[in-house]
């Protein structure tokens, strides 16, 4: 059944590998638990205590403004990502498994591509003002991270191949 574990196994680190859906959950001081499906190939494994998570555009970004508050967060186990937005490295200090007796068994069929379609038809600057304008703040106006309006100085360093650098911090490039 369950184990608690201080790093990932050989196992569980393959497993993350071939899962094209992960969540994110995240509990912050004073704020809702956030809980929030995620995929396109946006989570690499760096060391058996460390993974790393690409997070991309969206319509808000809740989870990332709970990423930089104190509080616990937890995360369930190619391309190019115009969409790319911010980058998390996460320590690990406990992994938890479960049973998943009650969980079904689910095909996968395909990759969702709007958001990369979206975003690729956007221009430059278009990529650059978007998530200052709408993900700078979350729905309940704790900070992203990310610079608010009208700070035009701000530059993404998710540019080019986003999953390249995934793979270069997991050192498989």
């Amino acid at each position: 059944m369950a184990e608690c574990l201080s790093e990932l196994s050989a196992y569980l680190t393959n497993f993350s590998r071939q899962q094209a859906v992960f969540f994110v959950g995240i509990a912050a001081p004073d704020a809702r638990v956030t809980i929030s499906p995620k995929g396109m190939d946006s989570l690499r494994v760096l060391e058996l205590t460390e993974m790393a998570w690409l997070n991309v555009t969206g319509s808000g970004n809740k989870t990332a403004a709970r990423m930089v508050q104190p509080g616990d967060g937890s995360v369930g186990a190619g391309r190019p990502l115009p969409s790319a937005r911010q980058a998390f490295v996460l320590d690990i200090n406990l992994i938890q498994t479960s049973c998943g007796l009650a969980v079904p068994l689910l095909d996968f069929c395909a990759e969702r591509d709007e958001l990369n379609t979206w975003a690729a038809a956007k221009s430059a600057e278009g990529l650059h003002t978007y998530p200052q304008e709408k993900n700078s703040l979350s729905i309940d106006d704790f900070s992203t991270g990310l610079p608010q309006p009208p700070q035009l100085d701000w530059a993404c360093a998710w540019t080019g191949d986003s999953r390249a650098v995934l793979d270069i911090l997991a050192g498989a490039a």
